[in-house]
C-alpha cells in the first residue's frame, strides 16, 4: 500500500513539473509558400523540408551569434532565397515577357524602420537590398532600375537575369500561358488560379532583447503584367513588425492583401482589440479573404513568442525553432522535429 502511495505520489510531482514548466516560446518562423498535394509530390516534399529546416538553421544560428531579430529574418530569408524551389531569387517565377522581377521587405518594431524593393532584375538577393534601402537611405522603398543602382552602388552582389532561371519555374510559365490563351482569361483579379504559381517566402523573428522583424521575398505571380508589384514589398501589405503587437510575413494574391492591410490590420487587431495571434490571423485569412476567392496566408509571431499560421490553401510550407533550439517543420499537417545545428 505504501509502495502505491509513493508511485502515485511521485506521478502526481511528476505531472505537475511538467505542467508548469514554460513551453519553449518560438524564437523564428519562416513560410514557403502556399502549397496543394498536386504541386508537391512526395520527393519534392522531402526537398523542401531540407530547405525549410536549412532557413531555419541559418536564422537561429544568426540569431543565437548576433542575438537580433533584423538579422535572423534577412539570414533565413537569404537561405530560401538562394534555394531554387522557393518563388523568390534563385527560384522567381517569370512574367509575361519571360523574365525574373523580384520584390522583398524587411521591418524591425522597435522604431518601426522598413525597407523594400520592388521589380528588381540583377540584385542576386532583394532582401539584401530592401535592407540596405532601409539603414543607408531617408526611404523605405525604391522599384527597378533605380533599386538596382542602389544595390550595386551598396556593394550588393549583382548577377546575369540569367541567374534566376530554373527550368521548373519555365516550364510553369510556359503551361500558364497555354491555359490563359485557352480560357482567354484576362488579368482580372477574381478569380485566381492555381496555375499562377503562388509562393512569397517569408520570416519573423523575436531576439533577447524583447524585438520583433519582419522579411518577405518574392518572385510574384507566374506570368504577371511587366511592372505589376504585389504586396510583399508593400509594409503594412504583405510585411510588418511592431513590437507592441506582432511580426507578420504574408504570401497569397498580393492585390487582395494590398487593398485589405492585411499584415498592419493582423497587428491591429492584437493591438488594440487583444486578439490572439491566432484569431488575428484567422479573421483576415479566413473571414475576411478567403470569401472573396483569395487564396494566401500568413505567419504571425508576437513578443510572448507565440506563433500563429493561417491559410486557405491545402499547405503551407512553414516551420519554426524555439528557444532550446528544436526545428518543427511542416507542409500539410504532418510535423517533423528536427535539432538545429550549427
Amino acid at each position: 500500500m505504501r509502495n502505491k502511495f509513493i508511485f502515485y505520489l511521485a506521478f502526481l510531482i511528476q505531472a505537475f513539473v511538467y505542467a508548469s514548466s514554460p513551453t519553449p516560446k518560438v524564437v523564428l518562423a519562416i513560410h514557403g509558400g502556399t502549397a496543394d498535394h498536386e504541386e508537391i509530390p512526395e520527393a519534392l516534399e522531402k526537398e523542401m523540408l531540407q530547405g525549410l529546416s536549412d532557413s531555419l538553421t541559418a536564422g537561429y544560428r544568426t540569431l543565437k551569434t548576433k542575438g537580433s531579430s533584423l538579422e535572423a529574418v534577412e539570414a533565413a530569408v537569404i537561405s530560401l532565397e538562394n534555394n531554387p524551389l522557393f518563388n523568390a531569387g534563385k527560384g522567381a517565377v517569370f512574367t509575361a515577357q519571360g523574365k525574373n522581377e523580384l520584390d522583398a521587405a524587411i521591418m524591425e518594431g522597435k522604431t518601426k524602420k522598413a525597407g523594400a524593393v520592388a521589380s528588381t532584375t540583377v540584385i542576386k538577393n532583394p532582401i539584401k537590398a530592401a535592407r540596405a534601402v532601409m539603414e543607408k537611405t531617408r526611404h523605405v522603398l525604391l522599384v527597378g532600375e533605380g533599386a538596382n543602382q542602389f544595390a550595386k552602388k551598396s556593394g550588393l552582389e549583382m548577377v546575369d537575369p540569367k541567374y534566376f532561371y530554373t527550368e521548373r519555374r519555365f516550364q510553369e510559365w510556359q503551361k500558364s500561358k497555354l491555359k490563359k490563351n485557352q480560357t482567354k482569361q484576362s488579368f482580372s483579379p477574381t478569380p485566381w488560379n492555381r496555375h499562377f504559381s503562388l509562393g512569397t517566402v517569408g520570416a519573423v523573428a523575436l531576439d533577447p532583447q524583447g524585438n520583433l522583424a519582419a522579411a518577405t521575398s518574392t518572385g510574384g505571380l507566374t506570368n504577371k503584367m511587366h511592372g505589376r508589384v504585389g504586396d510583399s514589398p508593400i509594409i503594412g501589405a504583405g510585411t510588418y513588425a511592431d513590437n507592441e503587437s506582432a511580426a507578420i510575413s504574408c504570401t497569397g494574391v498580393g492585390e487582395y492583401f494590398i487593398r485589405y492591410g492585411v499584415a498592419h490590420e493582423i497587428t491591429s487587431l492584437i493591438k488594440y482589440k487583444s486578439y490572439s495571434p491566432q484569431k488575428a490571423a484567422d479573421t483576415l485569412i479566413q473571414e475576411t479573404l478567403k470569401p472573396q476567392g483569395a487564396e494566401g496566408a500568413t505567419i504571425v509571431l508576437d513578443p510572448k513568442g507565440t506563433i500563429a499560421f493561417s491559410y486557405s490553401s491545402q499547405g503551407l510550407p512553414r516551420g519554426y525553432v524555439t528557444d532550446d533550439g528544436v526545428i518543427h517543420l511542416f507542409i500539410f499537417e504532418k510535423e517533423t522535429k528536427v535539432p538545429a545545428s550549427f
